[in-house]
């Protein structure tokens, strides 16, 4: 167990032996066999169904989180679930989501899904993945995930279970009791059988596996991309890449005497990869507080208070979080934190600074994607970290910045060039990331280097920069949106000749969805008719344009594609202008420019102020600088 300052410290990770040389666990049951033999009486996973800082939780030991996992494992195992059959689930957060997705790679291939999306969406995702086996909720108050499940259920017909679990055993009169009398009819209506979690999984052993557990590396995780249009992408996660992420998260940083606070939703790939794989390698303590994590009643309100209770000493969080916990006073003792991790989207600087001066404690930004099982670099926890980085590769993975000719050629970038990022690591499946074989033609250069979709650079140093986004996918809070949804939906009205959708800045968001439209000649419709007309037929809440403007005509390239850079550098200059004027600064975007470094940045003038314009600018995540 080490940090890393830079680049020869992970040179010299590397030079102690191959990644293949490494005793690695070849299976998930045997990783966490291996924490529970450890560990076996030290804290594991801490649930908590609700905020405040004295409220009620359960926490399981390494030992019973290994005797849960087998449990689930098992039960998967009895209703017909093998390595190559899957088992989705449909959850918030809570001790028996860490079991089945555990439980779920043990015996077959587990596929997290987001609650949030609407049933056509999950339904289009059990297809994709022919989900055997769907764990969700029982029908509680306050949620139609019950509802949503059993609709998405109808029109996926290879699931044959549904297993439903019952939040209620959490609750202590006379709360259990009210939740009881409201709660809402379970819903029927769809072909498969119907059973309680609960009462399933009681009985099968705990203390061994009533199946084989395959060593041969295999596929063990489904995940879910994006989720916006109807045709999700699947990526495909291999039991080495999920081991490897726990590694790094254990080599380079967590003890077994850390706690880790994670109000981050295990559906995604944060919270399952660089942090429940860490724990699992590491032996540390994990804190899921609420269903909902960060979304969770009174979370954010409570969240320092809690840090001190668990005595803390990592935070994990996105900037939208870390934006909104800022504007809470630090009313409780923190002195416990070490650091704070941040993801998903680029952090402004202003958050950077802020969380330093209430906490002494520097956040480390990283960076990773699904389609490599999570990690890719992060900025060094003992060096240096510079502003607008995402930090170093790790050990064992080699980034590459590449100019395609269009043909299948690529030409290396020079340091501080813009190209696109490529990655190889044992978290990427080579040739085969997606589910889907045509979704992974061209997707690797020479056949090994995953492209990311991204454009960046590696400065002398060996920091990753990321500049832009090849794919264009507008960012929002970490969820992805593809802008082809919102352009199809706009598209479909009459009036409507062309519409360009871009990510626009937003200080809590990072991005919001926006759309510039050209209209039919001749026709006439306001934009706050197009805002409605989208509201109304894009199925994504999250996709739906937060502004709506018409233009005489769009910008568009020679052969007649709407040019986007030109629209978000408009959306830059009216964002940061109108959050200038809201503080009443002189200061207004004169020119929108393309860096060679650092992508579209907002020159300003005149320059006055100075502090009160970086303190306002420095909530978004986009680059600016004087003119002159």
């Amino acid at each position: 167990m080490g940090s890393f300052a830079n680049v020869a410290d992970i040179k010299a990770i590397e030079a102690e032996m191959g990644w293949a040389e490494r005793d690695m666990a070849r299976s998930i049951h045997d990783f966490i066999g291996r924490a529970a033999k450890a560990h076996g009486a030290r804290p594991a996973v801490t649930y908590m169904l609700t905020s405040g800082p004295a409220d009620p939780s359960e926490t399981l030991t390494w030992a019973e989180l290994f005797g849960k996992v087998t449990q689930a494992a098992n039960l998967f195992s009895s209703l017909g679930v093998g390595e190559k059959d899957v088992v989705a689930f449909v959850l918030p957060n809570s001790s028996e989501t860490v079991q089945v997705l555990l439980g779920g790679m043990v015996a077959g291939i587990v596929n997290p899904i987001n609650p949030l999306l609407e049933p056509e969406q999950i339904s289009a995702i059990l297809r994709e993945t022919n989900a055997k086996v769907v764990v969700t909720l029982r029908a509680f108050p306050k949620t139609d995930l019950s509802a949503k499940v059993a609709e998405a259920v109808k029109y996926a017909p290879s699931v044959k279970t549904v297993l439903e679990i019952d939040l209620l055993r959490y609750l202590k009169p006379p709360k259990k009791w009210i939740a009881h009398f409201l709660r809402p009819k379970s819903p029927v209506g769809h072909h498969a059988n119907v059973k309680s979690f609960h009462a399933e999984i009681r009985k099968h052993p705990a203390d061994r596996l009533t199946f084989a557990d395959t060593r041969e590396d295999r596929v063990a995780a489904y995940f879910h991309t994006g989720g916006t249009t109807g045709m999700p992408k699947v990526a495909q996660h291999k039991v080495s890449g999920m081991v490897y992420n726990g590694w790094l998260g254990h080599r380079l940083l967590f003890r077994e005497t850390d706690t880790v606070m994670c109000p981050l939703p295990l559906f995604h790939v944060f919270a399952v990869y660089p942090i429940l794989m860490s724990m699992i390698a590491s032996g540390a303590h994990v804190i899921f507080p609420t269903p909902a994590g960060y979304r969770g009643e009174g979370v954010f309100d409570n969240l320092w208070k809690l840090l001190a209770r668990w005595k803390v000493t990592y935070l994990i969080t996105v900037p939208t979080a870390l934006a909104a916990l800022m504007q809470r006073p630090l009313d409780a003792d923190v002195s416990t934190l070490r650091g704070a991790f941040s993801g998903s989207a680029p952090l402004p600087i202003e958050l950077f600074n802020r969380f330093e001066k209430a906490t002494g404690v520097q956040i480390i930004e990283g960076y990773g994607l699904t389609e490599c099982t999570c990690l890719v670099s992060c900025n060094p926890p003992s060096g240096a970290k510079k502003t607008g980085s995402v930090g170093i590769p790790f050990p064992y993975t080699h980034v590459r910045i590449l100019h395609t000719d269009g043909n299948g050629g690529f030409r290396e970038c020079g340091v501080d060039e813009v190209g696109e990022i490529c990655v190889a690591n044992p978290g990427v499946f080579e040739g085969s990331t997606y589910t889907e074989v045509d979704k992974n033609r061209s997707l690797f250069a020479e056949g090994r280097y995953l492209r990311t979709g991204d454009l960046g650079r590696l400065d002398a140093e060996g920091y990753l920069f990321i500049t832009g986004r090849a794919k264009d996918l507008i960012i929002r809070g970490g969820h992805n949106i593809d802008p082809a949804l919102i352009e199809e939906t706009l598209m479909r009205h009459e009036a409507v000749a062309f519409v360009g959708a871009i990510g626009q800045p937003d200080a809590h968001a990072g991005e919001l969805p926006c759309a510039y439209v050209e209209l039919v000649k001749g026709a006439t419709v306001t934009e706050a008719e197009l805002a409605a007309f989208a509201k109304e037929h894009i199925p994504e809440r999250a996709a739906v344009p937060k502004h709506v403007e018409i233009l005489t005509e769009l910008p568009k390239t020679a052969v007649g594609k709407v040019f986007k850079p030109d629209l978000r550098r408009m959306a830059i200059r009216r964002v940061l202008d109108a959050a200038l004027a809201a503080e009443g600064l002189e200061a207004r975007v004169v020119e929108v420019v393309e860096d060679k470094k650092r992508g579209l940045t907002a020159k300003l003038a005149p320059k006055a102020e100075a502090d009160r314009v970086a303190h306002v600018l420095g909530n978004f995540a986009t680059a600016w600088d004087w003119l002159g």
